[in-house]
């Protein structure tokens, strides 16, 4: 029996043509979201080079034991009768050791405000409270690409795990849809309108599509227990008996009341990085001072693919190891690994540029292809020069969000450098100032026309990126001069992206100012159009 192939030829089209429209929309609805949080979380995975940028007062931490032995001794003198104190490990990358306390509530007392700024502090270089600029730093960036601003972070995380949702559909559908899309990535037509931006589209996408794909699928599993709560409902009766599964600790003591001395940080970490084979991460002291005190010591996440780092627990006045975390089971492990491939931190300088760069290309995948949603579109509408509101909105939209954003981020950045250093809440305020850029391109989006607020954008962004590294050059101790002679190279290669940067948004600015679209006339017309006007065939 003979098969018609024209009838399954016409089937693989029209689920093309299906999976071509659930593309275009699940891409566009939320594209515009999807793209700041491609750029947010790109720029994180150098967070820890931005929290060090941000505070151009701080030296490189050249001696990790010197530091934690300062912050031991700042912590026994501002909360020697603190409930728990947390430390985070110094490193070269850290602009030091990073310090948070919590006070022993007293009876009658209402519980304290999270997120108050009186129960932390920096410890430098030197192995002293640092006097630095307050600042959001890196961690606002890797905060905002899954909690966002201004909203319940409840909320904000569904969003984010909707919107993440459909960039993974419109991955998946885009494979499908572009039957030729390996082909075509090693196809790049210039000045060829819808056809143009299509190639970019598609050499972006292809480019770093298995890092799309896992970024993704893993950004997806960070949310799992929240998108589907269904399988801990299931098998837990309350969260506290899943979090001692899946995280367990060692048993809880009273505080004795019988005040004695905790042995040294650095002896206790000595000898868990002897028994982990890698760095410590975190040290979390509970009831120090107190015979009954515990320390518990946790391995770098840098150190390892998974998140769920493993952990001992010692004596505070003895320093004996007491406790040491079991081996995690399969389905923890998977998860643990899925998280620490999402967040890189286990990445070395290499790969860490690898996922930039492969976050880059994410970042102008999502922006052509909301570019090339409106190119497309003009091109059939009745009268391409005189476009109906629905797609003059959607294009400056387009304008606001791919423009505005990295000119909202460049303004963040010179907020840091000329906010006095003394302003009360002036790390709010630099997060402010980003925002407040962002709703100033918003509003010249919608009162200019496209072209001229593209220029206008992009160009600015551009020279206040550029400009960055020459004024850390006359106003900071690490400029790049500096920091290169010293050989610090995270803090001058924050530099010389920032200058690339710069430079790339400075000649694309160019390239829209001149560029000169082809005028097509209103369909309506009888008279044929010119040859000049008419696109080549594929």
């Amino acid at each position: 029996m003979g098969v018609d192939r024209s009838d399954g030829a016409a089937m693989n089209k029209g689920f093309r043509q299906s999976q071509a429209f659930l593309h275009t929309w699940s891409g566009l609805l939320l594209g515009w979201l999807l793209f700041a949080i491609f750029v947010a979380g790109t720029m994180a995975f150098w967070r820890e080079g931005l929290n060090r940028w941000m505070r151009p007062e701080l030296a490189r931490v050249e001696a990790p034991m010197q530091v934690l032995a300062g912050a031991q001794r700042f912590l026994d003198r501002k909360a020697p009768d603190a409930k728990s104190w947390l430390i985070s490990m110094p490193s070269a990358r850290s602009p030091g050791a990073q310090l948070f306390w919590q006070p022993e509530p007293k009876k009658g007392e209402p519980p304290r405000r999270r997120g108050r700024r009186n129960n932390q502090a920096l410890i430098g270089a030197d192995g002293e409270p640092a006097t630095a600029r307050e600042t959001r730093g890196g961690e606002f960036f890797y905060r905002f690409h899954f909690d966002l601003y201004y909203m319940p972070v409840l909320w904000a995380r569904w969003l984010v795990g909707l919107a993440t949702m459909m960039m993974l559909v419109a991955i998946l559908s885009g494979i499908v849809t572009h039957k030729k899309i390996f082909k075509d990535f090693f196809t790049l037509r210039r000045a060829r309108g819808q056809r143009s931006w299509l190639d970019g589209h598609n050499a972006t996408a292809v480019l770093a599509l298995p890092f799309h794909l896992m970024i993704t699928y893993t950004g997806l599993v960070t949310l799992m227990a929240m998108l589907m709560p269904w399988a801990v409902v299931a098998n837990y009766s309350d969260d506290a008996k899943m979090f001692e599964t899946l995280f367990p600790e060692a048993p809880e003591v009273e505080r004795s009341g019988q005040r004695v001395p905790l042995v040294p940080l650095a002896s206790i970490v000595q000898d868990a990085e002897r028994r982990l084979g890698a760095p410590v991460g975190f040290i979390d002291v509970r009831m120090p001072g107190d015979a009954a005190a515990r320390v518990k010591i946790s391995r770098a996440p840098s150190s390892m693919l998974s998140a769920r780092t493993p952990s001992l627990t010692y004596e505070g006045a003895t320093g004996k190891l007491i406790w040491q975390s079991p081996a995690p089971g399969g389905a923890a492990e998977t998860a643990g690994a899925m998280v620490g491939l999402h967040a890189g931190r286990f990445a070395d300088y290499g790969l860490r540029w690898l996922y930039f760069l492969c976050g880059v290309a994410g970042s102008v995948m999502v922006a052509s292809g909301l570019v090339l949603w409106t190119v497309k579109r003009r091109e059939k509408l009745p009268d391409p020069a005189r476009p109906h509101f629905g797609f003059r909105l959607v294009e400056r939209l387009n304008v606001a969000v791919i423009a505005g954003f990295p000119l909202g981020i460049a303004a963040m950045f010179w907020a840091n450098r000329l906010l006095p250093v003394a302003m009360k809440g002036r790390g709010d305020w630099e997060a402010h100032i980003l925002f407040l850029a962002w709703l100033a391109a918003l509003l010249l989006a919608l009162v200019r026309r496209p072209q001229i607020a593209w220029t206008i954008l992009l160009g600015t962004t551009g020279i206040l990126l550029a400009a960055l590294p020459f004024y850390n050059l006359v106003a900071t101790p690490r400029g790049i001069v500096a920091t290169i002679a010293q050989g610090d190279w995270l803090l001058a290669g924050t530099d010389a992206a920032m200058f690339v940067f710069g430079i790339a948004f400075v000649a694309t600015a160019s390239r829209v100012a001149r560029h000169r679209p082809v005028q097509r006339k209103p369909r309506g017309r009888t008279s044929a159009p010119s040859p000049a006007v008419l696109e080549p065939a594929e």
